[in-house]
């Protein structure tokens, strides 16, 4: 490696196993990585929080591995050293990569896990784990037609906002949810048919009232009562997919009490009834179209057909946030609710642009 290298690097690991960030977490000082022939060193300028973060301290998505492990898992930097197997040139290139222990100042990255890029402007980071799962959730369980109406819940959220647009570019009539006014003209301003503010309004009693016949699709990210909503909400033949479940995240068991259950209970007739679906979505099973995926998003958000909504906590923070050590700052700040469009903390550098 190169001598204007440091010799150590600060990254997050996961020391205990809980849905509480801050608890579970631990920043490290560690010697930078050796590299195997097929791996580079990539520098990690800014990287993604998720609200997923939480269900991978709390060993939901990995029953069974202990604790330590790293956190965070997508991010985008620059290569600035590469293995015995990949040549020199390469050296320089901007990536982005979607791999376990993002939250690190420099991580070790197998080559076949990056997505070159032509700068490390953040508006690429959203089309990682966001903007994959609204391109691949729709392609693969959505099956969207033009004269769909189609309902996105937490739609000003990382996923949300790229799950609105590439609605709206099939034809679609697109409502969502938030809960805020200022979310609502967010909404508005990338292409959101029918923003509805869940704060002040009742999201069953609006469907209802303006979309009788229910709504064909629904991206769905909350659970609870949301999700519930949507079931009943659907029209016949209607899809529904659950990407999350966002409101159970920092339970213990992540899941339900005994009013879901009985809602669950009832769910066979529901469906059965409209000939309707519900069918869930985990993007880390469908490796395989990650890289088409990702060059479909980056390109529309190259040629401005759709907007890549960064948010680094400036409403609240001036600065934004800056440094390994405020990630855990970032997080809680993405479940205040506050946010608007992926929230992302610079680890290393001023963005450069697209």
């Amino acid at each position: 490696m190169s001598s204007t290298l440091p010799s150590t690097m600060k990254k997050l690991v996961v020391r205990a196993l809980t849905a509480n960030f801050k608890e579970a977490i631990e920043m490290q000082t560690v010697h930078l990585p050796k590299l195997k022939p097929t791996e580079v060193l990539v520098k990690n300028h800014f990287v993604g929080i998720n609200a997923s973060d939480i269900n991978f301290t709390a060993g939901k998505y990995n029953p069974g591995l202990p604790p330590p492990f790293d956190a965070g898992f997508e991010a985008v930097g620059e290569v600035v050293a590469v293995g015995s197997d990949i040549p020199e040139s390469y050296t320089g290139t901007s990536v982005a990569h979607l791999s376990n222990g993002a939250f690190s100042e420099y991580q070790a990255v197998s080559q076949a896990r990056l997505f070159p890029l032509k700068s490390t402007d953040p508006s690429y980071l959203p089309c990682l784990v966001s903007g994959m799962t609204a391109n691949l959730a729709f392609r693969n369980s959505g099956y969207l037609k033009p004269t769909d109406k189609v309902l996105v819940t937490a739609a000003a959220g990382g996923t949300g906002q790229f799950a609105v647009q590439l609605a709206k570019l099939a034809g679609c009539h697109v409502i969502g949810t938030c809960s805020t006014d200022e979310k609502v003209k967010f909404l508005k301003s990338i292409g959101c048919d029918h923003p509805i503010n869940i704060k002040a309004e009742n999201l069953n009693t609006v469907l209802k009232k303006h979309y009788p016949q229910g709504v064909d699709v629904v991206y769905e990210s909350v659970g609870g009562e949301t999700y519930e909503t949507c079931v009943n909400r659907l029209a016949p033949k209607g899809r529904l997919i659950v990407i999350g479940y966002i409101s159970g995240y920092q339970e213990p068991m992540g899941v339900a009490n005994s009013k879901s259950a009985r809602a669950a209970a009832a769910l066979p007739v529901k469906l059965l009834m409209k000939s309707a679906s519900v069918k869930g979505f985990f993007l880390f099973h469908y490796v395989d179209q990650w890289k088409q995926a990702f060059q479909e998003m980056a390109k529309l958000v190259e040629s401005q057909q759709i907007k890549s909504a960064v948010d680094r906590g400036e409403s609240i923070k001036q600065g934004g946030f800056n440094g390994i050590e405020e990630i855990k700052d970032a997080v809680d700040y993405l479940y205040s609710k506050k946010s608007r469009g992926k929230v992302v903390v610079c680890l290393n550098k001023s963005p450069s642009k697209l």
